[in-house]
């Protein structure tokens, strides 16, 4: 006997919560954390900081490189935040977790999660593990959960902790020359480049079949995930390094002795195949949803874009009016230069902003777009405001 599974309920976001760890790390402060390659200051820095255009970030770490907060510590306040006397962790039917940067490999984060904020009930829980878009699969999975009916309150949370890889420890002498990184932009994306962009932190969304009572929601209208990797090779990875040819070599491939003097768990990016590829990938996959969707630009109201640099801001502008599919920049909205790159909980990080800034309006269109380089992939959200 078939299911019909024709009944399809709207999913709204009906709240949104942080959890930023410590105070904020300035520019200038960030080596007092992460500390110095060979003891020396990092010669491309400031210019990697010039150019992504990041003024602060959050560690889970003090001065001394001691941790203040785990992932798992981090992602289960975040979800503490959307509690209330109306709603609270009993209520709570499923737990989807999206992470980069799991703290171990057995047992998954979501159930670690779970763990850390405990309660009287057991539920549904399952974890993504990736990248970028690891926060928006576990949307995915909370929306198609409750849009069926099989969920009545259901909670994803994307979390990072990110700044143990960045620690001077896991990353070998700087080999780009200086005046290269001054002349020629994408040539700031090396090896040292990410040390000065990614953040820590945690954010979740609470989804469920209504609106809310009071305030505004948001509408889920659908979620699209795509991945190139049938065409495209590794661009960033961690635990991992590339052969001669190119292929990716996993950590559990070398002699646990080469796991430092080879920097496996150094976070890497193959900066010519991101500049040649991350921009055009997700504009064709851009055009693709309007397509789909039947959007323009002219439909959408409010445009977040999750940039690892905001170099990268004008290269999709440029990109999307050569394509005839530009959605002018005042629409836009992000904060990339006041918390950093968070990874998978960035788009979330956007989400909980602009629904708590005052800006939005009922009825009000918005389109999330998250890119990850590790093989190319890309997802795009839309929303309506309630």
């Amino acid at each position: 006997m078939c299911v019909n599974y024709c009944l399809i309920m709207n999913v709204f976001i009906t709240r949104a919560a942080k959890f930023l760890p410590n105070e904020p790390v300035a520019n200038d402060d960030m080596e007092s954390f992460l500390g110095m390659v060979d003891g020396k200051p990092s010669k491309a820095r400031r210019v990697i900081l010039r150019r992504n255009g990041i003024k602060q970030r959050y560690y889970a770490l003090d001065k001394d490189g001691n941790a203040t907060h785990t992932n798992v510590q981090m992602a289960a306040n975040a979800v503490r935040g959307l509690f209330d006397e109306h709603l609270t962790l009993d209520d709570i039917d499923l737990l989807a977790c999206g992470t980069g940067s799991p703290e171990q490999l057995i047992p998954s984060h979501g159930v670690m999660v779970h763990g850390e904020l405990g309660g009287d009930k057991h539920i549904e829980v399952v974890s993504f593990a990736g990248s970028c878009c690891t926060g928006v699969d576990a949307l995915k999975y909370a929306y198609m959960a409750v849009s069926l009916g099989l969920s009545t309150n259901a909670v994803a949370v994307a979390s990072e902790r990110l700044s143990p890889w960045m620690q001077a420890g896991y990353f070998q002498k700087e080999s780009e020359q200086f005046s290269l990184l001054e002349n020629q932009p994408m040539l700031a994306f090396q090896k040292d480049f990410l040390r000065w962009m990614l953040s820590d932190g945690a954010f979740a969304v609470l989804l469920q079949g209504k609106p809310a009572d009071s305030g505004l929601s948001l509408r889920l209208d659908w979620i699209d995930i795509t991945s190139f990797a049938n065409t495209k090779e590794t661009c960033m990875y961690a635990g991992a390094d590339k052969d001669a040819d190119g292929h990716l070599k996993g950590w559990a491939s070398y002699p646990q002795s080469e796991w430092l003097t080879e920097s496996l768990f150094a976070v890497k990016q193959d900066t010519r195949m991101l500049s040649d590829n991350i921009v055009k990938l997700g504009m064709q996959y851009l055009i693709e949803m309007g397509k789909k969707h039947h959007f323009t630009p002219n439909d959408i109201d409010w445009f977040l874009p999750h940039m690892s640099s905001m170099f990268f801001k004008d290269v999709i502008l440029d990109e999307s009016s050569k394509k005839g599919f530009a959605i002018p920049e005042e629409r836009w909205f992000y904060n990339l230069p006041q918390i950093g790159n968070i990874g998978s909980a960035s788009a979330f990080a956007m989400l909980e902003e602009l629904l708590n800034s005052g800006k939005l309006k009922k009825d009000q269109k918005i389109l999330v777009m998250v890119p990850e380089s590790a093989r190319f992939s890309y997802c795009y959200f839309m929303l309506t405001v309630c």
